[in-house]
């Protein structure tokens, strides 16, 4: 390949990862979100807690963070499925829509984005454990916030988020979560008496 078909197979790739920013979370609706947020901020939430987990429990922060910014990107074709329509629906694996999405990438960026979301999907380094660990506490966190903007119906995804999680330290912070006020930081400090 030359490298102007290199740069443009690239800025495709790029162009069609900025859909995520215009995709929305569509689980949500199903709780009575209206807007919920999307894919794009999703994974960067999700991005930031892979990289304090990772702290956290001894993993790269950096790789980690990676795996989460690539985790839903394959939903640029499939879009966010629900839950609940995967009963119905059989959609390939996330490692065939990625190779489809770089294939016109240079090989070192192909190879890079492959072997990441690979290695996610796969779960079993302790990188791939705490971006999967990350990707359902920022699923318990955002439905913590909705529940606090008055979204009742959110405790099964709540639920289900917890029960994922697979360390000790997202354990600690879906504790934390759990009991935190999102708004907290816009109260003054308490005076000592």
């Amino acid at each position: 390949m030359s490298e102007d078909q290199d740069a443009a197979g690239v800025v495709s790739f790029i162009f069609e990862a900025g859909v995520l920013k215009r995709a929305a979370r569509t689980g949500w609706w199903f709780a009575g979100v209206k807007q919920p947020e999307s894919i794009a901020d999703h994974s960067f939430r999700t991005a930031l807690i892979g990289m304090v987990l990772a702290a956290m429990e001894g993993a790269d922060p950096a790789r980690v963070s990676m795996l989460c910014v690539l985790h839903d990107t394959q939903e640029t074709r499939i879009t966010d499925i629900p839950h609940i329509a995967k009963r119905y629906l059989t959609a390939v694996p996330n490692t065939t829509v990625t190779a489809d999405q770089v294939a016109a990438c240079p090989p070192a960026v192909a190879d890079l984005i492959t072997a990441a979301v690979t290695e996610y999907e796969a779960g079993e380094t302790r990188e791939a454990v705490v971006a999967r660990d990350a990707d359902k506490l920022e699923c318990l966190v955002q439905a913590v916030e909705y529940r606090h903007q008055g979204i009742d119906n959110v405790q099964r995804w709540i639920d289900s988020s917890r029960a994922a999680l697979r360390t000790a330290s997202a354990h600690r912070l879906a504790d934390a979560a759990l009991t935190g006020q999102p708004l907290a930081r816009l109260s003054p400090p308490q005076q000592p008496e």
